[in-house]
């Protein structure tokens, strides 16, 4: 892979969690006002399709469904397998991983 596919896929990264971070706001401003909300299923769909890190940061940031379960738990769960992929990942990309025994 090169640097320039790297780049791609980070920018890619980053602009997806940023459309994330947007519909957790779009959603805060809704309950702010008493709007159509989008559902926590979408929501938690969103994060899992590589979303978490915009998720979380728009649940911490804006205060949003920070003490609504299992909402956060979920949250949290998908946030742990996107770390565990990353590092399952990264592990067999540089060679120290070879392979489920």
């Amino acid at each position: 892979m090169s640097t320039a596919d790297l780049i791609k896929i980070i920018a890619l990264f980053a602009a997806w969690n940023g459309f994330v971070f947007a519909i957790y706001f779009v959603d805060k401003q809704a309950a702010r006002y008493g709007q159509w909300r989008i559902s926590e299923n979408t929501l938690l769909t969103l994060a899992f399709l590589a979303g978490s890190p915009g998720a979380i940061s728009a649940q911490q940031l804006l205060r949003h469904k920070t003490r609504k379960e299992p909402f956060r738990s979920n949250l949290m769960a998908i946030a742990v397998f996107h770390l565990l992929a990353v590092a399952f990942v990264g592990c067999a990309i540089s060679g120290r991983f070879t392979g489920i025994v």
